[in-house]
């Protein structure tokens, strides 16, 4: 199969939208469906259903099912399907199956849970999920500082559809050396921390970036991602500078409050509601509007 489309498709803003709940606690469907024509009106181009801003993990199977399926039918031939699947491996397997069967492009997997994780056992649990869905892309997701590139070169070995990395290790340094390991031309790198790290993994090679802010404010995160694109430094750090506070609530205290702030956010806008299931949990009333502030002077 030619992945050359699908490659394309990756190296851009990796749009991974919010999971909204209604009162009752179960999805508000017609909130899900407003956000995400939002996000393709705005311009992007690639969304990752059942992603960790979409709270993947507090979903149930049937929930993850729906997400999927929801929003191939809203992308619609506008933007590529991205989905995220994970858990046990006959639960990925069966996830990433039904993500290619509803029409899916590609299945990003999730960084294994797991608290034994060997890295001939990384490979293992990626090429059973790869090798079960030949005909789409995979993007592995990592979060694991202690794996070494060349188990990413095993995998694609003998699963050439693993096409690109979704790389989440906050170092930019550990970055570079990894994607050179595994092979710096042979996949597409995405930043997998969002626009916080985007220049410094762009400068080592990143060609895209994953984002939740994306969520609140298309336009600012599609215009980081031309000013990288462009090699304008000093116009992405300008809107790093812009974002960096909001970005840093969502970081603080290994990410407590990640979904927490977009939610906050997107209900400061009346978008959606800001429920969020446990283990995350509303802000204080205290700290709303310190994220309504600073969503104030974005161009929304």
């Amino acid at each position: 199969m030619d992945l050359t489309p699908l490659k394309a498709a990756l190296a851009d803003v990796v749009a991974i939208p919010v999971t909204p709940f209604a009162g009752d606690g179960t999805i508000d469907t017609a909130a899900h469906r407003a956000l995400l024509r939002r996000l393709l009106d705005g311009g992007v181009r690639i969304v990752t259903p059942n992603g960790n801003t979409g709270e993947f993990y507090a979903l149930t199977p049937e929930e993850r099912r729906s997400v999927t399926e929801l929003t191939i039918e809203e992308a619609g031939g506008r933007a590529t399907v991205l989905v995220g699947v994970g858990h046990d491996v006959p639960t990925a397997v069966a996830a990433a199956e039904h993500a290619r069967d509803a029409g899916a492009e590609m299945v990003m997997v999730h960084q294994p849970v797991h608290p034994y994780v060997s890295q001939d056992g990384w490979i293992d649990y990626h090429r059973a999920i790869a090798g079960a869905v030949p005909g789409i892309g995979v993007v592995p997701y990592i979060r694991n500082p202690h794996l070494d590139g060349a188990c990413l070169a095993a995998l694609a070995d003998s699963c050439p559809n693993v096409i690109g990395v979704k790389y989440a290790v906050p170092d930019a340094a550990r970055f570079a050396a990894f994607a050179r390991d595994a092979g710096l031309e042979r996949f597409v790198w995405v930043a997998g921390l969002a626009e916080l790290y985007a220049p410094s993994y762009f400068s080592a090679g990143a060609t895209g970036f994953t984002s939740g802010l994306v969520n609140v404010a298309p336009g600012v995160s599609l215009a980081m991602l031309e000013a990288l694109r462009a090699g304008d430094h000093p116009a992405a750090m300008k809107i790093w500078e812009q974002i960096r506070r909001f970005e840093e609530l969502r970081a603080d205290r290994q990410s407590a409050n990640n979904v927490t702030v977009v939610k906050e956010a997107l209900a400061a806008l009346g978008l959606c509601g800001r429920a969020v299931r446990p283990p995350s949990r509303e802000l204080p009333e205290a700290q709303r509007a310190e994220v309504a502030d600073q969503i104030a002077g974005w161009s929304i």
